[in-house]
């Protein structure tokens, strides 16, 4: 099963069991012993650098037994002494794995990632020595073939134990199974290598800005933000913008000077593609083949087919067909968008042809000349803490569960925040940490984890740790933190991912984790919320006067909430097409110049040369660091979910109606994949999707 034997993605959900064994280790290992912290967290103040090595190997050593007494038990191949034992084995590596790869993503160091280069390959082998036991699969196979007197939640275990071994070439021959141990290997540290490229990368570039009118057109806390961030590097008096998104997207959208905007736009689409130690071209290529080759050895003709036979859209030409859809109706509307900023450079005079780093500049112009709107008068209203009220206030009013936040737990980091979540009948739900502030040892964007997840012990309920970590603004010292309309968006995007988290009830963690492409819809309907009128008069409060946001402002927002939709899909299916043609090839060149490749398969289909993908391939980590490969187009196919399902709310003229909530929860948010992703969508809808509300959404119709 996944969970046990493939290293936690942060992107996604990932897993973990919060305690092993009860003495005293002699070591002072924390991993070593049972967590003595309130509602057995991590005790991150305890964990040390020292302190992961031994636990992993001790963990991988303790699951190789736990496989060998399975293996080796002489009584007949049932349910409990094969699937459930497997299931339930590994409970120290897990334990470990998800405390060293939340801290991974969420605050690495140099150590770190050295030790995840070392940890990579045992990992593999560790994976590949339990999924290619021969005696294992006997065992497994039997029970799939006799499996007797099963429920319905056990069933789905055995059917995705059996598969997944299968998938993880339990039925190749001896020659073919040493091929796959070294393309695991090889696939592994090449996702490894990307990543740690990416964020070298993006860590390394400064716009160093001297002259205080080259800040012409910035709103003062970017500036000030940028003064902090100067000042911490011992550059005083002078601003530094970054290539983290709270710093580099309000620069290109703001910045009147167009040579530094186009500094910093070239220094953002051209991370890992320059020449130097940290490039990845070659990493993607060899990445590209490798999983190409894994692909062909399992009897697939490409990799997406492999991939996407686990999914809810099965296979590639219904990707493509979906992604077509948006294409045609999206990229009419970014033309439309782009005459908008053409006519905005003609009213200033000037005669230049409009370039990537011009277009969020001149359609933000365009945008305040439509509507009126200057997205800073918003962010006075949308302090970070109300935001977060907001956001627990949905749920409050949706499933009656509650956030209190916790002064007396060890934190993953000094800037983190807990809160105990409990039930709507007070029962305990799970603890979520909260991390918002960008930090060189974080990595871009913005996830949804858990460094335990949900499950059951000894027949009791084991609640789950829950982090949301993200990269919002950071405020000057001594100013609020006050976000974009997008950072709040963000906001409530990942706790979507949180309820999912925090609502799931297994009793295997094979059966824990939805399709790639499900799981985007918890998430991304939690977003609808976000801007209902309703809800911004709970918690859009003026940070200095506490006034409610105006209903005139909030009404120029709904009107102007689908302009630049335009760019913000064309961009995002850029990126999901780039995905899918590169996991589409049955041939990749050894010499294989993969931005050619970029320009050509996006250039074929008209795309804009204003508008670059959402993520080029030498940052494209999503789908080159693993975790969503050939796999970004479940945004928006979970969109075509997540806008349909809203609509059953709407219908009731209540958004927060209750007996709609109560089936979300209890078909959605509840079974993990005990049931398929589309029965359980239409066990919550009473029918499938289709897409016109997606389109509508989007303002593409």
């Amino acid at each position: 099963m996944k969970h046990i034997l493939l290293a936690a993605c942060a992107v996604a959900i990932l897993s973990g069991c919060g305690s092993q064994g009860k003495q005293a280790d002699a070591t002072g290992n924390p991993f070593l012993t049972e967590y003595t912290t309130p509602f057995q967290v991590p005790p991150f103040d305890k964990i040390k650098m020292e302190h992961y090595k031994p636990a992993f190997l001790q963990g991988m050593e303790e699951q190789q037994k736990e496989i060998d007494a399975i293996v080796n038990n002489p009584e007949t191949a049932t349910f409990q002494n094969t699937i459930a034992a497997l299931d339930q084995s590994g409970a120290l590596l897990r334990k470990v794995r998800t405390v060293f790869s939340g801290l991974k993503s969420a605050n690495t160091n140099d150590e770190m990632d050295a030790l995840s280069r070392e940890l990579s390959p045992l990992q593999s082998k560790h994976s590949d020595d339990i999924k290619l036991n021969e005696k294992l699969f006997a065992r497994i196979k039997a029970v799939y073939e006799n499996p007797g007197e099963l429920d319905k939640e056990q069933k789905k275990l055995l059917e995705e134990t059996y598969k997944d071994f299968v998938r993880g070439g339990a039925n190749l021959d001896a020659e073919s199974q040493k091929k796959l141990r070294e393309l695991n290997s090889e696939i592994s540290m090449l996702q490894l290598t990307f990543g740690q490229n990416m964020q070298k990368e993006t860590n390394a570039f400064q716009l160093i800005v001297e002259k205080e009118e080259d800040l012409a057109g910035l709103p003062e806390n970017l500036i000030a933000g940028a003064a902090e961030t100067a000042k911490e590097a011992g550059m005083e008096g002078k601003w530094i913008f970054t290539l983290h998104n709270p710093s580099v997207m309000p620069f290109l959208q703001y910045a009147d000077n167009r040579d530094l905007r186009e500094k910093i736009f070239k220094g953002y689409i051209n991370r890992g593609n320059n020449g130097n130690a940290h490039d990845n071209n070659e990493v993607v290529r060899k990445l590209i083949k490798a999983r190409l080759e894994k692909a062909r050895l399992m009897g697939y003709e490409n990799y997406a087919s492999f991939a996407l036979e686990e999914r809810m859209a099965k296979t590639p030409d219904a990707v493509y067909k979906l992604l077509n859809q948006i294409w045609t109706p999206a990229l009419a509307k970014a033309k439309e968008e782009l005459a908008d900023i053409n006519a905005e450079i003609k009213k200033d005079g000037k005669t230049f042809t409009a370039e990537g780093w011009d277009w969020r500049y001149y359609a933000d112009r365009a945008k305040k000349a439509k509507f009126d709107l200057d997205e800073n008068q918003v962010r006075p209203y949308l302090k970070l803490e109300n935001v977060r009220d907001g956001v627990f206030y949905v749920a409050n009013r949706l499933y009656g569960i509650t956030f209190t936040q916790l002064d007396n737990l060890p934190l993953p980091h000094p800037d983190a925040q807990a809160f105990e979540c409990k039930d709507k009948d007070g029962s305990h739900l799970g603890v979520l940490y909260m991390d918002f502030f960008p930090r060189a040892s974080k990595k871009g964007g913005a996830w949804c984890g858990t460094y335990r997840s949900q499950t059951y012990k000894d027949g009791k309920k084991v609640a789950p740790v829950v982090t949301i970590v993200c990269n919002f603004t950071k405020p000057a010292a001594g100013q609020p933190a006050l976000l974009s309309a997008d950072e709040a968006n963000t906001l409530f995007h990942e706790f979507g991912h949180a309820l999912h988290n925090l609502f799931k009830d297994v009793h295997y963690y094979g059966v824990a984790s939805v399709p790639r492409d499900f799981v985007e819809l918890p998430s991304q309907i939690d977003e609808h919320w976000a801007f209902e009128p309703e809800v911004l008069n709970v918690y859009a409060k003026h940070y200095q006067t506490g006034e409610v946001i105006p209903a005139e402002l909030v009404e120029r927002m709904d009107k102007s909430g689908k302009y630049g939709q335009g760019f913000v899909t064309t961009e995002y299916l850029a990126a999901s097409l780039l995905d899918m043609d590169y996991h589409v090839l049955k041939e990749v060149p050894d010499d294989m110049n993969v931005m050619q490749f970029e320009a050509e398969t996006l250039g074929k289909r008209g795309l804009l040369k204003q508008i670059p993908s959402r993520y080029r391939t030498t940052y494209f980590n999503h789908t080159m660091g693993g975790g969503y490969t050939a796999g970004y187009y479940s945004y928006i196919w979970a969109e075509v979910l997540d806008c349909d399902a809203y609509e059953a709310y709407k219908e009731t003229g209540d958004i927060f109606n209750q007996e709609v909530a109560g089936k979300f929860r209890k078909y959605i948010l509840t079974p993990g994949s005990i049931d398929d992703a589309m029965d359980m969508y239409v066990n919550f809808r009473g029918k499938e999707p289709g897409i016109d509300p997606l389109l509508e959404n989007r303002g593409l119709k």
